[in-house]
């Protein structure tokens, strides 16, 4: 019996999701009000605005802003200007909003699906992250098979699992294009070990794709104990305070670098697997990020040119600019 109630509750909650799913069709695609949908289903206009907004926060409509907004089109012109950055997309702040990824998901994915929609055959490079999935996640289904797309980044995590914020394999299910993996953890046991690795015919091939890249995203992550490479069970608490006490302030695809953006001279970035940051003179290198506890790690990334564009919000970018 108990089998029995799971899969009835679990085919009612599809259920409302299925009329969630019509309700914010309709809503948004077909321009139908709260009135009319309600008509159509049968139900009340209460029960129809409920389902609207179900839609929404189960992530079921995808919303993408095409018209610019003044401000952020001048902060992301200033921000180029300031830090010699070839391009920037700055997108409207939430000071209410705890969340990390919304708005600047939705504007990566569009940069990444404009650069995967160029005819001529390119190399991707991407980087991993929260942000980075979330992005990938807001992608459509695109036939690219000119393209190759490379992961910077290893996609197994310290345990030996796959990594879940790997975002290489979640893109192959939407873009079909040919797709090359990092088959190791973001960090390894020592210099030794990543040297033996990277010498693997697979890494190789890794690397230099990955010295290719046309185009390359990667997210810019804070340090701390509570940051991702804590979090994730790659550094331990007492190695990640050692770093900050060395003045660390940020890593990219696990590099970490101080307030210059200068890479610390430590054993943890002799233990980093990644496929170094593609040169910023051949790739366009995007780094996307916002939030507070991401300023510190952004200001030092740009002032070291380990990006060259750059992806996030108006909060962000004010600080950029008076700091």
């Amino acid at each position: 019996m108990r089998g029995d109630a799971r899969m009835a509750k679990r085919s009612e909650s599809l259920g409302r999701l299925d009329d969630a799913a019509r309700a914010g069709w309709m809503y948004y695609v077909a321009g139908r009000t709260q009135d009319e949908i309600a008509a159509v289903m049968g139900i009340s206009r209460q029960s129809a605005q409920r389902l609207v907004s179900l839609a929404v926060a189960e992530r079921l409509i995808k919303v993408r802003l095409d018209h610019p907004i003044a401000a952020c089109l001048e902060l992301g012109e200033r921000l180029k200007e300031k830090y010699d950055l070839r391009q920037v997309e700055v997108v409207p702040g939430d000071p209410q909003s705890s969340s990390t990824t919304v708005g600047i998901a939705e504007a990566c994915a569009a940069e990444i699906e404009r650069w995967l929609r160029r005819p001529d055959p390119i190399v991707l490079a991407i980087g991993t992250g929260r942000t980075l999935k979330a992005a990938v996640d807001q992608l459509p289904t695109i036939e690219c098979p000119q393209h190759r797309i490379v992961s910077l980044t290893g996609n197994i995590g310290p345990d030996g699992s796959a990594a879940y914020y790997n975002v290489i394999f979640s893109m192959a299910d939407a873009i079909k294009a040919r797709h090359f993996p990092m088959p190791l953890p973001v960090l390894v046991s020592s210099a030794e070990e990543r040297t033996l690795l990277h010498q693997q015919q697979l890494m190789r091939s890794a690397l230099a794709l990955g010295a290719e890249a046309d185009v390359t995203f990667v997210g810019v992550g804070e340090l701390g104990t509570d940051a991702p490479l804590c979090v994730d069970g790659f550094l331990d608490p007492r190695e990640m305070l050692s770093l900050v006490d060395q003045g660390a302030r940020g890593e990219i695809c696990g590099w970490i670098f101080d307030d210059r953006g200068a890479l610390l001279s430590d054993r943890v970035n002799e233990r980093v697997a990644s496929v170094p940051i593609p040169s910023r003179e051949r790739s366009t290198v995007v780094g996307v990020a916002k939030g507070s506890r991401k300023h510190a790690a952004l200001k030092g990334a740009l002032r070291g040119r380990l990006i060259n564009a750059l992806i996030t919000d108006e909060i962000a970018a004010e600080y950029l600019l008076t700091n």
